[in-house]
């Protein structure tokens, strides 16, 4: 899990601080848009090959981190 976790990475100057993956200026929140819309795994890789599996795992694992965080705090 925390290896997929260090694929996130968030920079001041890229994309005003957004969660991105690899630096790619690929936000979390885009990858988790897109799955929302109904895109698969394969679709999304498709449309934006620098892209893997495993970054579309990430942006799940740091959604699901953010929740449990937020769980913990009430």
């Amino acid at each position: 899990m925390d290896s997929l976790l260090s694929r996130i990475s968030i920079r001041s100057g890229v994309r005003s601080g957004q969660p991105c993956i690899r630096d790619l200026r690929i936000t979390v929140w885009d990858i988790l848009r897109w799955l929302g819309t109904g895109a698969s795994h394969a679709q999304v890789i498709a449309d934006y090959p620098e892209l893997t599996e495993e970054d579309i795992l990430a942006a799940l694992q740091w959604a699901a981190s953010l929740k449990d965080h937020t769980a913990q705090a009430e």
